[in-house]
Parts: C-alpha cells; sequence; structure tokens
C-alpha cells in the first residue's frame, strides 16, 4: 500500500488539511477528510480502466468495420464509408453526452459511449491497409484455394494490417482519458462512490483558493500519465515506421 487510507476513509482530525508527511496525508486532504492521494490512485484506476476499455471497444468495431470495407469494396466500401463520414459530421461530444443522457450515466456505458464513436479513425487506417493487402499474392492464393472471405479477412488482412492499428490505440489511450476526464469534469461521468481524476479536478476547482492541493495533485498526475502515453505512442510510431529504419 502506497498510502495507509482507504477510499472513503475519514480522518475526522484533518479536514481541507496540506500535505504533510507526520499525518501519513502526502497529498492533503479534502473537504471531508478524505487523504487525497489515495483518491487520486483509485482515480487514476478507474480513469486507466475507462481508457483501456473504451479504446477495446473501438478497436474490435474499427477494425472489424475497415476490415469488411477494404476487403469488398465497390458499393459495399462506398456505402460503409458514406455512413462514417456521416457520423464525422455529428459533433463528438454530444454523440457522447447523448448516449449518456438516453441511457443513463454508469460506469458500463462510458466504456461503451466513448468506445462507440472512437473507432472512425481506425476503421479508415484498417480500411486502407486493406485495400493495399487484398491484392498481394497470398490473398489472391488463399482465394485460388477456396478459403472463405471470412478466413481471408480475419486470418491474413486483419493481422497483417495490424502494425499501424497498434500504434494508433496507444495514442487512443490517452485520447480517452482526456475525454472521460472532461465527462466527469462535466458531471456526466463516473459518479459517487467511484471516482476519477475528472472528477477530483472537479471538486478541486471550487477550492482552488482555499486548498489548492485539491486541483493541482490530480492535475499533475493526469498531464504526466497523458505525457508519458504520448511518449509509448510516438516511440512506437517511430519504431515501426519502415521509413525509419
Amino acid at each position: 500500500m502506497l498510502t495507509p487510507w482507504a477510499l472513503d476513509e475519514v480522518d475526522w482530525s484533518a479536514f481541507l488539511a496540506p500535505p504533510n508527511f507526520e499525518s501519513g496525508h502526502y497529498a492533503g486532504t479534502d473537504s471531508n477528510g478524505r487523504d487525497l492521494l489515495t483518491r487520486v490512485f483509485y482515480g487514476g484506476q478507474i480513469s486507466l480502466s475507462v481508457a483501456i476499455v473504451a479504446t477495446l471497444v473501438s478497436l474490435v468495431i474499427g477494425v472489424l468495420y475497415g476490415a469488411v470495407a477494404g476487403y469488398f469494396g465497390g458499393r459495399v466500401d462506398n456505402l460503409m464509408m458514406r455512413f462514417v463520414d456521416i457520423m464525422y459530421s455529428l459533433p463528438f461530444m454530444f454523440m457522447v453526452i447523448l448516449l449518456m443522457v438516453v441511457f443513463g450515466r454508469n460506469i458500463l456505458l462510458i466504456y461503451a459511449a466513448i468506445g462507440a464513436v472512437e473507432w472512425l479513425d481506425m476503421s479508415r487506417i484498417v480500411r486502407g491497409q486493406v485495400l493495399a493487402l487484398k491484392r498481394r499474392e497470398f490473398v489472391e492464393a488463399a482465394h485460388a484455394l477456396g478459403v472463405s472471405s471470412f478466413k481471408i479477412v480475419t486470418r491474413h488482412l486483419i493481422p497483417n494490417a495490424i502494425g499501424p492499428v497498434i500504434i494508433y490505440v496507444t495514442l487512443t489511450v490517452p485520447k480517452v482519458i482526456l475525454l472521460e476526464s472532461f465527462l466527469s469534469f462535466l458531471g456526466l461521468g463516473v459518479q459517487e462512490p467511484l471516482t476519477s481524476w475528472g472528477v477530483l479536478i472537479s471538486e478541486g476547482k471550487d477550492m482552488m483558493e482555499t486548498a489548492p492541493w485539491m486541483l493541482i495533485v490530480p492535475s499533475a498526475f493526469l498531464a504526466i500519465t497523458l505525457l508519458c502515453l504520448n511518449f509509448l505512442g510516438d516511440g512506437l510510431r517511430d519504431a515501426l515506421d519502415p521509413k525509419t529504419r
């Protein structure tokens, strides 16, 4: 344990206490006497889990959608890509907020809502890769051997198109973390008794003058995490880019 305090444990002698190593409140406490660092760690788990699960949802939808569009081409591709264009024209935040208002606010819906609108870029990336791959010799050989379209897409095209997708996934995770934090900041994300970095930042802004650590600590954790994930994505992109070899 990095802190001796539980998530909702109240220290009745330390309401809005500043950071203090002697008391064990290394980042101070909030207005309810709860240890801020503990809540930041728990909030980070929620923010990261939302980002990872929502990214996986968008990965599955985007890869399958883009692979089907690229493989069949022609009218099917045109219709599927026109739908993507329509989705692009809709305000991103409006779509997420609309889904959450209609179906209610809970952690599972946050996963689904963000993932359901983050797949568009991924589908275009996969479609472009599949369009280039489907004319390769190994795909034509599979056709000649009578391999079904389903197996060609799942066993030959998707595995060979996954490289750029992996790079995009590492860049999508920080984007989703920021989106979840923004939704929680607006009061449309994670609800009590759970918490997230967005919730903590929203609480901290109201106490910025009297207890600035409530805003500074979660904001710092969010910024450092986003920076590290972006560095990871940039590193993978450079490592997997054949032009840099």
